[in-house]
């Protein structure tokens, strides 16, 4: 069963075989997750998200043509549900200023080399943009390439190339600031 293409097993759940969406749940719910955890910070929020996601796609599986790939659709139902969320909520108190930082990394994972880098980068990136964040994201920590990232975007590949251009650009000063360089 594991060989079958996502793109397959979504047209099946398209014509109403909904246990398959089981199978597509297991395959990307840690990568929604992931995307989503790095652009809020926030967990319960994220597995929200990634339920709202599984929710779009029952909703508008009839929607589905299997055109591309089934990762750059699911990608691009994330992006616009996060979008959503954002709108709904972007008045209420911003919980992400006061959230411990050692969430970044596991209590038990004290002596990694390079905590205090990754707390330094994940406040960095908290600093971007969320255009220049999703495309930084989508490609460093989801491995899309800048083709599919234009298409979850909505946008040209040019554009994705700039987009991740000024955001490494952009992290490279913010982190020295933090530093105090």
């Amino acid at each position: 069963m594991d060989s079958i293409s996502d793109n397959a097993l979504m047209l099946k759940v398209k014509n109403g075989d909904f246990d398959k969406l089981g199978l597509l749940f297991e395959r990307y719910h840690r990568r929604l997750y992931h995307f989503f955890y790095r652009l809020n910070r926030r967990r319960d929020v994220s597995e929200d998200l990634v339920q709202g996601v599984f929710e779009r796609i029952l909703k508008y599986r009839s929607s589905y043509t299997a055109d591309g790939s089934f990762s750059t659709w699911i990608f691009q139902i994330a992006r616009n549900l996060h979008a959503d969320h954002y709108r709904k909520h972007q008045n209420e108190e911003n919980i992400n200023d006061f959230l411990d930082m050692d969430q970044l990394v596991n209590e038990d994972e004290n002596d990694q080399p390079g905590k205090e880098e990754l707390k330094l980068l994940q406040r960095a990136l908290d600093q971007l943009d969320s255009t220049k964040k999703q495309a930084l994201l989508l490609s460093r920590f989801q491995g899309f390439k800048y083709k599919e990232i234009a298409e979850i975007m909505d946008c040209s590949e040019g554009a994705v190339k700039v987009r991740i251009f000024r955001a490494i650009r952009e992290l490279e000063v913010l982190i020295k600031e933090l530093k105090g360089v």
